[in-house]
């Protein structure tokens, strides 16, 4: 597997608009060795990208076109503006259950719209330098989304994989089952024959020839049943038999368009008129889920990039090359991108070594279709479904999830399950919001738990003086951890104790609810008439005396820096 050294500039945290810091990082070395490794990589990315993307706009209920688009508009504008040397960005299988929705209920025009809004939340994200903060989502959170997507792109894949001739899916994950079991009888043996070859290409094809993709191999084979099934006659369902467009003398043809998206969408420049007041409001929530998504995805492929090809990316630059990429995609009438891990991964394992290989890839895509559409438009259904069979399976994470329930402590497994049971069987939007705000409780407990606090007395502490107390608190204060410290494990201190110290050097930060906390207890320690001391470091400290200000308790509470000048 070929390594890579490239990393964005060390000043490219000092840039306003962190934009294209990869690509400037590259060109820096860029010579024909490098070229020449691109330009081989790009190929074999675009023989994966192309049935993948097609396949992707279908699932979503689009033609197969504009997955076509979006993978060509993406993998330029997010590899020359974004953050990742290796990252190839264009439409992932994640979306499908967003944007499938969307499509149903706002059509293209709505979605075109929702790629432009998340976009410029991206951008806004990216400027605010917030790409950092994606470390910050769980990994059970991840998996069991990702995992609860994964069963329902494998359950809409069956419809066109056993070729039962469902137009719409409709309704819940249950409603979709029952659709599909209703149908079964009217399965068509030919399609379900090419779906099996197809995938079949897909399991064992890289175990006799691994230099050829999976994708590839699977798909030549789906083909070439394809054809042959035809030619004994028997009917293939294809992407000439299933999709049209009105070609520009206005009639019209079967399969895909061989040009540019405005010179066959329906309804023209309508598909761009600005929403009004009412349109924005409806779409601003799935624009909004987009762009986390999006962010997301594309941040986390980044990251395993790193971890393949040992570079180091910058996540603000991704943030707004991928909301170029999106806005750029919605005005090419094209659906939402993101960063492909497994398009990346072949990048990677392919010899791509700069962002210019994704370039590569998506202009090997636009001459395709300029060239092959004719022959592209008999790509069989069937061996599109498998397809998303086999990547429905690699999103499924299963070992990762196993090794979860097995190994993991209960609560992350009671997160993972819910958030795969709600995107499953609610949406995605469900289980990331309900799997986030668990495991945000699960660790402000465990958080809870690292907070302690002892007593120490002179009979207890040799270091101690006679008559002082020391409340000795370790770990942080915030509302998570003031029931176990401030409230349920102070004692009253005893008479003969007329000194009486606050031990925070071991408390790394306190937040307003443990200001209050701490306020309210030095003032009933002061109507006691003692003397009382706080020591800690200055952020905490300050910030105590601080509150204390209008209290009883100012003036009669002191602050030290050093335990020891707490004891005279």
């Amino acid at each position: 597997m070929p390594h890579h050294s490239h990393t964005p500039p060390p000043s490219q945290h000092q840039q306003p608009f962190p934009l294209a810091t990869a690509l400037r990082a590259c060109l820096k070395t860029y010579d024909r060795q490098t070229l020449r490794a691109d330009l081989v990589a790009g190929l074999i990315v675009s023989l994966i990208a192309l049935p993948l993307a097609m396949a992707l706009s279908i699932a979503v209920g689009l033609p197969p076109e504009h997955g076509i688009y979006t993978a060509i508009v993406a993998g330029i504008v997010a590899a020359l503006f974004g953050g990742s040397a290796a990252q190839v960005s264009g439409p992932t299988a994640a979306f499908v259950v967003i944007v499938a929705p969307i499509v149903a209920k706002y059509g293209l025009h709505g979605l075109i719209w929702c790629q432009i809004m998340a976009g410029i939340v991206l951008i806004i994200l990216g400027m605010l330098r917030l790409g950092k903060f994606v470390n910050y989502v769980p990994y059970p959170v991840v998996t069991g989304f990702t995992a609860g997507i994964a069963v329902t792109i494998a359950t809409l894949a069956l419809n066109d994989f056993f070729g039962l001739g469902i137009a719409q899916l409709d309704g819940h994950y249950i409603d979709k089952v029952q659709t599909i079991i209703a149908h079964l009888p009217q399965l068509r043996a030919g399609d379900f024959l090419v779906g099996v070859v197809t995938l079949a290409g897909l399991i064992f094809a890289p175990r006799f020839t691994p230099k050829i993709p999976a994708a590839v191999a699977g798909m030549t084979l789906g083909f070439a049943a394809a054809w042959f099934l035809q030619q004994s006659g028997i009917s293939v369902d294809t992407l000439f038999s299933r999709f049209s467009y009105t070609a520009a003398d206005g009639l019209l043809q079967q399969g895909i368009p061989p040009y540019a998206p405005k010179l066959h969408m329906p309804g023209g420049s309508g598909l761009f008129a600005l929403p009004d007041y009412a349109e924005f409001k409806s779409l601003l929530m799935p624009a909004l889920v987009i762009a986390a998504l999006a962010a997301l995805e594309s941040l986390l492929s980044a990251t395993v990039a790193d971890g393949l090809a040992r570079t180091r990316h910058d996540p603000n630059a991704e943030l707004n090359g991928i909301g170029l990429a999106n806005i750029f995609s919605g005005l090419a009438a094209g659906i939402p991108a993101t960063g492909a891990i497994a398009r990346t991964a072949a990048n990677i394992q392919a010899g791509g070594k700069t962002p210019l290989a994704s370039v590569f890839h998506a202009l090997f895509l636009l001459l395709y279709v300029l060239t092959l559409a004719p022959y592209i438009s008999h790509i069989p259904m069937a061996s599109l479904a498998a397809l998303l069979l086999g990547v429905a399976w690699r999103m499924s994470h299963a070992p990762q999830c196993l090794m979860i329930l097995k190994l993991a402590p209960r609560s992350d497994s009671v997160v993972l399950l819910t958030c795969f049971l709600l995107t499953v069987f609610v949406d995605m939007v469900a289980g990331i919001t309900v799997g986030m705000v668990m495991a945000s409780l699960l660790f402000m407990r465990r958080i809870a738990t690292l907070t302690d606090i002892s007593l120490h007395t002179a009979e207890t502490d040799d270091s101690v003086p006679e008559n002082v107390l020391v409340y000795r608190i370790d770990g942080p204060l915030f509302f998570g951890t003031i029931g176990k410290t401030l409230e349920s494990s102070i004692a009253t201190p005893a008479e003969t104790e007329k000194k009486i110290v606050i031990d925070l050097t071991h408390v790394p930060m306190i937040d307003m609810t443990g200001m209050m906390a701490m306020t309210v207890f030095l003032v009933s320690l002061v109507r006691g008439g003692r003397d009382v001391v706080i020591c800690g470091k200055a952020h905490v400290t300050d910030k105590v005396l601080l509150k204390l200000h209008g209290s009883t308790a100012e003036g009669h509470v002191r602050s030290v820096h050093r335990l020891r000048d707490a004891y005279k």
